[in-house]
């Protein structure tokens, strides 16, 4: 193939469609992560927030955590959780108080602006061509990537 040709390829929207139609399955998995993960860290850090924050907010959503519950449901060590909730609290996404009943303990509490945040973020990956609005049946979508991850 003559470089000229390679390049024609490449411009023409239908030969990258087939070219990718041949990819294993695998590729396009990864590929496709890789290109929403890098969209929705461009969002997020347009909010400052990032992926770790919006899993902590998607759990203090539900009611106020004591730090380290909210690390196990996170799955992340209390070192790295500390770090993500400064980050939040600086951002006004969270407020920190201690336990009155246990000095040892931090509460962490979501705000109106975390709320909001959260939202937004929910409404972007859902709605957002650019995400993954872009996915006819989002809901059934989903379903198969959890049962996707979870047969392994």
């Amino acid at each position: 193939m003559a470089g000229g040709d390679a390049q024609e390829i490449t411009r023409d929207p239908n030969a990258v469609r087939d070219d990718i139609r041949s990819w294993p399955t695998g590729r396009l998995l990864s590929v496709a992560a890789r290109l929403v993960e890098g969209r929705f860290h461009d969002f997020l850090a347009a909010r400052d927030l990032t992926h770790a924050g919006l899993i902590a907010l998607h759990h203090v959503a539900e009611g106020r955590l004591a730090q380290r519950e909210l690390a196990t449901l996170c799955r992340v060590t209390d070192q790295t959780m500390s770090r993500t909730i400064e980050r939040l609290y600086r951002a006004g996404y969270v407020v920190r108080q201690t336990d009155d009943r246990d000095r040892r303990r931090t509460l962490v509490e979501i705000t109106p602006a975390g709320r909001e945040v959260l939202e937004t973020a929910r409404r972007e990956e859902r709605g957002s061509d650019v995400l993954l609005g872009a996915v006819d049946e989002y809901d059934r979508f989903r379903e198969q990537l959890i049962k996707l991850i979870t047969a392994v």
